[in-house]
């Protein structure tokens, strides 16, 4: 009796402290471990209740998971992520991934949710299994794009692009949210593509990434969209020559 009350007060006081220990490191709260030893040294955190925070100057909320949803998700989620070495991911600096769903940004509806300063990727585990796994290489260029600006510019971007061509001011300033790939590509592969020149990038780069058969069959015809593959690789390899594509 008296060692199971030992052990009840030792969860009563570590469980909190780790997971304030996770708040003073990504500023998220009501998160917790839901596995840290990976190969690639990504921390996966799990939502314990629905969250709201300040990124980016946005409202972020999400909501917690049931176990069984985690679970459905969650070895789909680290596949794809093992695509990244534990150098690549120190190099763009993303280390934790917050598993919830529900993801919204002032109310509107988000796959996911990167923060490069946080070295954080929020990700809804209720967003559209068609896209979910291009979702999470879209969601991983915005990381990347964040922290190296200087080698992603949009000017450069832009100048691929047909010169009748011109982006909406935003990525929600546009009715073009379709993420399904365009019969036509044109130099771009989803709707979605044509609302920002990082939008652009990071579609591009969830191809490269998830679709590779796909993306290498559309550039085959066009030339626009096989400058712009061309453009994401050379300057991923300008922060890591041995990324693998």
């Amino acid at each position: 009796m008296k060692f199971f009350k030992i052990i009840i007060f030792i969860l009563i006081f570590i469980l909190p402290s780790n997971a304030n220990t996770i708040y003073n490191l990504i500023k998220i709260p009501n998160l917790e471990i839901y596995k840290d030893k990976t190969s690639n040294e990504v921390k996966y955190l799990r939502a314990l209740k629905p969250f709201q925070v300040g990124i980016r100057n946005d409202n972020v909320t999400c909501f917690n998971s049931k176990e069984k949803t985690i679970k459905e998700n969650f070895n789909l989620i680290e596949r794809n992520l093992n695509n990244y070495t534990s150098d690549f991911l120190k190099k763009i600096n993303l280390k934790y991934v917050v598993l919830c769903e529900n993801l919204s940004v002032s109310e509107i509806s988000a796959a996911g949710v990167p923060n490069h300063k946080m070295r954080t990727l929020i990700i809804d585990l209720k967003f559209n299994k068609k896209f979910f796994e291009r979702v999470i290489h879209h969601e991983v260029f915005h990381i990347i794009y964040d922290g190296h600006k200087s080698l992603f510019k949009d000017d450069e971007w832009n100048k691929i692009n047909k010169k009748n061509f011109k982006y909406a001011n935003c990525s929600t300033c546009s009715d073009k949210l379709n993420l399904s790939l365009l019969d036509n590509t044109e130099g771009f592969l989803t709707e979605y593509s044509m609302t920002t020149p990082s939008e652009d990038m990071a579609e591009v780069f969830s191809f490269i990434i998830a679709e590779k058969k796909i993306i290498k069959n559309k550039a085959q015809n066009d030339p626009i969209l096989s400058k712009k593959i061309s453009y994401i690789k050379k300057n991923i390899l300008k922060i890591d020559k041995n990324f693998k594509f």
